[in-house]
C-alpha cells in the first residue's frame, strides 16, 4: 500500500521507520520530512494544515492510507478532509483533537465522565484569574487553553510565580493559545504517558513511556518539549494501567461517543500517579515527541498493522505483541536550546552509526545542505536503542551519542536516571 506520513521530526521519522519494516507497506511519502527522513522514505513539500491540499495530493499520489504525525493537522480539521474525500486516515477529527487543543474542553469532559484530575477554573481576564491565585494559593499550575507548541504551562511554586504566568498569558506570550487560562490544583506524584489506540467503540493499550521535560540533568532547569524518553515506565506498572484504563480512558472515549464525536487514533494521556491511583494531567491526541520514537523501536512493524486496524475500526480483533524489552532516547538539541539557539551548525559522525531493530538515529530538526546534515531545529537528534534492560538500553544509546561529532549540540547523560 502507498502511505503518506505528516510531519517532519523525530515522531515521524520513527513512524516512517516503523512503517517501511512492514511487508504491507510498497511506497512511503512523508510531509515535509527532514535529511533523516529522506534516506528512508520520499520527502514532499506540503502545507499540513491545509486539508485541501493535503486530501488533492493523497488523491494525485494514489494514497491509500494517510498517518497524521503533529496536532497542529488535527486541529484544523485535516482528518475531516481526508475522510470526506473517502481516505483512510489515522488521527482523530477536529471536534475530537479538542481533548488536546482546549484544557477547559478536556476538563468539562473529565467532570461529565467522573475521570479524575485536578480541581480547576477558567478564566478569560487576568483579574479574577489572579484573584483566584491569590486566594487559592501555591504551588499551582497555570495553563494556556489553547495549543502553544507543548510551552503553554507554568507550574508556579510561589503565588508570585503565578500571578506573573496569568500576566505574561493575557499579555499574549502564547498568543491566541492564552485568550483563555485554565488554572489547576498543583498534583503531587510522579508523571507518566499511557498510550491507547481509540477506534471510536474501542480501545487498545500499546505502551507507557516516561520522558524527561527539564533541560538539565537531575531534572533542573527549563521546561522543554522533552530531552529524552523510556519505555516501559516502571510506575506506570499493570495495576496502574488497569486503573487508568478503567477510571480514566474508556469514560473519556465513552463520553466523546456519546457526544457524537468519536476518537479515533491514538490518545496519550498524560497521568500523575500517586500511592498506586492515576489522575489525569492532560490528554494528547498524537504520539508523543520522544515517546513515540522509544514505543516505535519496541513495536515494529506491527505498529502499522495497529495504526491499520484502529483506523478501520477492527481494534476489537487486534492485540499488541511485546517483547520482554526495553527502549531508551536521547535527544540532542541545539546550544541554547530551549532559548536562542544557533542554525545550520554541521552534525558530522552520523554515517557509520547502525541503524538496525537495536539501534537507530531518529532525525528531529535536520536538513541536507551541499551533503552535509545540518541542524535546523531546536531538539535535532533522538540517539534511540533497545536492550533487554534498561540499563543495556541506555549503554547502547549512550555509545552511539559518543559517536555523533557535533559542537553545535548538547544532551543529558541521565535519561532513564529515575527507573536505573
Amino acid at each position: 500500500m502507498n502511505i503518506l506520513i505528516l510531519g517532519g521530526g523525530g515522531r515521524e521519522h520513527s513512524l516512517a521507520w516503523a512503517a517501511m519494516q512492514n511487508p504491507k507497506c510498497d511506497r512511503l511519502i512523508v510531509a515535509p520530512g527532514n535529511a533523516g527522513i529522506a534516506a528512508i522514505a520520499e520527502c514532499a513539500a506540503l502545507d499540513i494544515e491545509d486539508g485541501a491540499a493535503v486530501t488533492e495530493f493523497a488523491v494525485a499520489n494514489s494514497i491509500d492510507f494517510v498517518i497524521v504525525g503533529p496536532e497542529a493537522p488535527l486541529a484544523a480539521g485535516v482528518a475531516d478532509d481526508l475522510r470526506a474525500a473517502g481516505l483512510l486516515c489515522f488521527g482523530p477529527s477536529k471536534a475530537a483533537a479538542e481533548l488536546e487543543a482546549s484544557k477547559r474542553f478536556t476538563k468539562e469532559v473529565c467532570d461529565a465522565c467522573g475521570a479524575p484530575t485536578a480541581a480547576w477554573a477558567r478564566f478569560t481576564q487576568a483579574g479574577p484569574a489572579k484573584e483566584y491565585v491569590h486566594a487559592t494559593g501555591a504551588p499551582i499550575v497555570v495553563k494556556a487553553d489553547g495549543l502553544a507548541a507543548g510551552k503553554g504551562v507554568i507550574v508556579a511554586m510561589d503565588e508570585a510565580e503565578a500571578q506573573e504566568a496569568v500576566d505574561e498569558m493575557f499579555g499574549g506570550a502564547f498568543g491566541a493559545a492564552g485568550a483563555e487560562v485554565v488554572i489547576e490544583e498543583f498534583m503531587d506524584g510522579e508523571e507518566a504517558s499511557f498510550f491507547v489506540l481509540c477506534d471510536g467503540a474501542h480501545v487498545l493499550p500499546i505502551g507507557t513511556a516516561q520522558d524527561h521535560k527539564r533541560v538539565g540533568e537531575g531534572d533542573t532547569g527549563l521546561n522543554t518539549g522533552g530531552m529524552g524518553a523510556y519505555s516501559p515506565a516502571p510506575v506506570l506498572d499493570g495495576a496502574v494501567a488497569e486503573r487508568a484504563l478503567e477510571e480514566i480512558v474508556k469514560p473519556v472515549v465513552a463520553e466523546m461517543a456519546r457526544r457524537g464525536t468519536p476518537y479515533q487514533g491514538v490518545l496519550y494521556a498524560g497521568l500523575m500517579i500517586a500511592d498506586g491511583a492515576p489522575r489525569l494531567v492532560e490528554f494528547n491526541v498524537r504520539f508523543g515527541d520522544p515517546e513515540c520514537q522509544v514505543l516505535m523501536m519496541r513495536l515494529g512493524a506491527q505498529a502499522l498493522d495497529l495504526m491499520l486496524a484502529c483506523a478501520e475500526g477492527r481494534l476489537a480483533e487486534a492485540q499488541v505483541n511485546w517483547a520482554d524489552d526495553h527502549a531508551l532516547t536521547v535527544v540532542m538539541a541545539a546550544n541554547g536550546y530551549p532559548g536562542a539557539y544557533q542554525k545550520g551548525t554541521v552534525i558530522g559522525g552520523l554515517d557509520g552509526l547502525p541503524e538496525d531493530s537495536l539501534q537507530m538515529v531518529f532525525h528531529a530538526g535536520t536538513a541536507e545542505r551541499d551533503g552535509d546534515v545540518i541542524a535546523v531545529g531546536g531538539r535535532v537528534l533522538n540517539v534511540t536503542a533497545r536492550g533487554r534492560s534498561l540499563a543495556e538500553a541506555a549503554n547502547r544509546a549512550y555509545g552511539m551519542v559518543s559517536r555523533i561529532d557535533w559542537p553545535g549540540g548538547f544532551f543529558r547523560r541521565d535519561i532513564g536516571w529515575r527507573a536505573l
